[in-house]
């Protein structure tokens, strides 16, 4: 434990007959830029919270640099927060928001000068030191917040979903702002957010929490991947869920019987036997959509199945199709590599043949029954003319 930077051991924290933290460790490293990912109400904020001193667990402790401020008080703590509304003093320049920590704690004049100009320069703000919070934009503001908390040198910078109240172009150039901040600093970023893309695109690592449990924590890569249960799978990203029984195995590989669909060749990255129950998870964009079958030499190595398409959603960048396989409803994404309009047009109801390779079915360990929110609906499919 000496050697980790921040260090959760075992903190749990009840309100009431609610525990919105349940025995939660983990650790981050010095200068990584770590989300705390899940829905509203799994207890990411509390555990942001208590890190900040304005919750104390009621079990477990709480280091930082290999010292216990599970009670110390905020103040004591060289922890800073920025918040969603960004919580900017109104009638305060923007240079004087930045400088006001410096002011506070009495630092010479020619120190806060110096931290202030640095500060503004690396969020590209020097021209608008002089404007009121009321005079900028959301994303403005926003690095005005973090140019405050970060001015001072704290050793974690905490961040309670910052970018909730940007819109979407905006949300995605701060995703980029605050990469290269974190770059430039170097100091301890903990991020909290339900969004799934921005904690994918920022983190080192991510823990994903659930009903107050670490459910994983690894690199966004591994947790997309190789999601450890059903809840990852289904909050990272779409995905299709099939249940069956393992029918043989063969070397790596396993046939698995799932009723109302067929079989499925999928990688036994578990080892699992002949007769086991297993979970197999495959994203929408590893599954290709044709209206002919793929080439005769991948034929034998892949999954391949005849389908129905039911629904075609356009997102510019992809198209998302529904299909109607046995008595199953699967989701396909196709990228749009190439230009649109000079390629095969898939439209309803059309007969298509849908397929992928056996590697790209990752077996779940954990799995239960989800949320209904988490699940992929599949649109009504439209009645045939």
């Amino acid at each position: 434990m000496a050697n980790d930077f921040l260090v959760f051991d075992r903190v749990t924290k009840r309100y009431g007959a609610l525990t919105a933290v349940n025995d939660v460790s983990f650790t981050v490293n010095k200068g990584e830029f770590f989300s705390l990912l899940g829905p509203s109400g799994c207890g990411k904020t509390t555990l942001l919270r208590m890190l900040g001193g304005f919750e104390r667990p009621d079990a477990g402790r709480i280091y930082l640099n290999g010292e216990d401020i599970t009670d110390m008080p905020p103040n004591k703590r060289r922890v800073h927060t920025v918040f969603q509304n960004y919580a900017l003093f109104p009638t305060m320049t923007i240079r004087d928001n930045i400088a006001f920590s410096l002011k506070l704690a009495k630092k010479p004049k020619a120190e806060i000068d110096e931290n202030v100009e640095a500060m503004l320069e690396m969020i590209q703000l020097s021209e608008h030191a002089w404007k009121y919070p009321n005079q900028l934009s959301g994303g403005q503001k926003q690095r005005v917040a973090i140019a405050r908390a970060l001015v001072d040198r704290p050793q974690v910078l905490l961040l309670d979903e910052p970018l909730a109240a940007l819109d979407l172009k905006l949300r995605q150039h701060m995703l980029l702002e605050l990469d290269t901040i974190h770059d430039q600093v170097g100091i301890t970023f903990l991020y909290v957010t339900h969004d799934q893309g921005e904690a994918m695109s920022l983190s080192d690592r991510i823990a994903v929490i659930n009903k107050g449990k670490v459910e994983q924590l690894d690199q966004p890569a591994k947790i997309y991947e190789a999601p450890v249960s059903s809840f990852v799978a289904a909050f990272i990203g779409d995905t299709n869920f099939f249940e069956g029984v393992i029918e043989s195995t063969d070397g790596d590989y396993c046939t698995i019987q799932v009723p109302g669909f067929g079989a499925i060749r999928a990688y036994n990255d578990k080892n699992l036997a002949a007769t086991q129950k297993v979970h197999l998870s495959v994203r929408p964009e590893k599954i290709r959509v044709t209206s002919v079958p793929p080439p005769p030499e991948k034929g034998a190595s892949i999954n391949v199945f005849q389908a129905k398409v039911t629904d075609v959603v356009y997102q510019g960048v992809y198209t998302k199709y529904w299909v109607r396989c046995g008595d199953r409803s699967i989701s396909s994404m196709k990228p749009h590599s190439r230009f649109l309009l000079d390629q095969e047009k898939i439209t309803w109801n059309d007969r298509v043949y849908i397929w992928w390779h056996p590697d790209d079915a990752y077996m779940i360990e954990n799995f239960s029954e989800l949320d209904e929110s988490l699940i992929q609906t599949p649109p009504t499919p439209p009645e045939d003319e």
